[in-house]
Parts: structure tokens; C-alpha cells; sequence
């Protein structure tokens, strides 16, 4: 079977961009890269600190730049992004030129389920109660569902396990 040299997995935060990439990557013997990880080691500053330091809009462009160099490496990798990054002007097309593209679809319960603990470090929900999560989430997904559903395939994550999605996106990357 030959698999894209690249693989990009998009979702909405806690949909498990990173953990089944990194399973997708072990499985299939190619490196994982989590853009948000590659952005921090390059700026020297966490995700929080951009955000806190430099603003969202500089992060956003930071994402942008770096997602590009990444895309333009002669290299092999499964790379996961943030959240927001499929919504950025042009972004989706950048990545499906270069790359197979995943969409991790969740509901938005799964999701507020995810994001609800208050250990959850998440730059974009600082300011939002427990109580407006679901609304929030609902908000989101609806002004970016035009972006996601622009993926190559869409795998749901609701109810399978890590390993069971990991077999399905294995199995749609040998029909492709």
C-alpha cells in the first residue's frame, strides 16, 4: 500500500488530533509532528505565553508560516494541528495540495466532556464557564464545519477506541 507522504489531522480542540495521530504515526512508521509543539519550540514560548504575550493574531500567522515550512519538507510525517488552523484564510487549500487530510469529527458532548476539567489548558476557553462549554463548542463547530468538512475523509471519534479509529483511517488510506 502506498500511503501519502504526508498526513495532516484536523478537529476541533479534544477531538484527539494527538493522540491518534501519534498512534496513526506509530502504526503506519512515519514521525508525528503536533504544530502547536513545533510552534513553542521554535518561538521558545508555550501556546498560553504567544497568546498571552503576542495575541491571537500573531499566533495565527505564526501557525500559517509554520505550517508551510512544514509542508514543504521533502519528508514523511503525520502532523496534527490546532483547531483553528483549517479556518485560516487559505489553509485548507494549502494542506490538501500538499497532503492527505484527516477531519476527526466529534460531538459537541464528547467535546464539552473533554474540555470540562479544570486542569485542561486551553487558550481560547479562559473566559468561558462550564455552563456556556456546550454553547460555545456548538458555536465554533458551526463557523467551522465549511473549513473541516473540506478533509480528504472525516473519521467520527465518538465511539470507537483509539486503536479501532486508528484501523479505520488505515484502512481508508489503502483505498484511496
Amino acid at each position: 500500500m502506498k500511503l501519502p507522504d504526508k498526513i495532516v489531522i484536523i478537529g476541533y480542540m479534544a477531538s484527539g488530533k494527538t493522540t491518534i495521530g501519534k498512534q496513526l504515526a506509530k502504526a503506519i512508521e512515519y514521525p508525528f509532528i503536533d504544530l502547536d509543539i513545533y510552534i513553542s519550540n521554535k518561538e521558545q514560548l508555550s501556546i498560553p505565553e504567544l497568546f498571552e504575550q503576542k495575541g491571537e493574531l500573531y499566533f495565527r500567522n505564526l501557525e500559517i508560516r509554520y505550517l508551510k515550512e512544514l509542508l514543504d519538507k521533502n519528508e514523511s510525517f503525520v502532523l496534527s494541528v490546532g483547531g483553528g488552523t483549517p479556518c485560516l484564510t487559505g489553509v485548507m487549500a494549502l494542506i490538501n495540495k500538499n497532503s492527505f487530510s484527516i477531519y476527526l469529527q466529534a460531538s459537541i458532548q464528547t467535546l464539552a466532556e473533554r474540555l470540562a476539567p479544570k486542569e485542561v489548558e486551553r487558550p481560547l476557553l479562559t473566559h468561558i464557564s462550564d455552563d456556556f462549554l456546550q454553547e460555545y463548542i456548538a458555536m465554533h463547530l458551526f463557523e467551522r464545519h465549511p473549513f473541516y468538512e473540506k478533509a480528504s475523509i472525516s473519521i467520527e471519534v465518538d465511539y470507537d477506541s483509539i486503536d479501532r479509529i486508528v484501523e479505520t483511517i488505515q484502512n481508508k488510506l489503502a483505498k484511496k
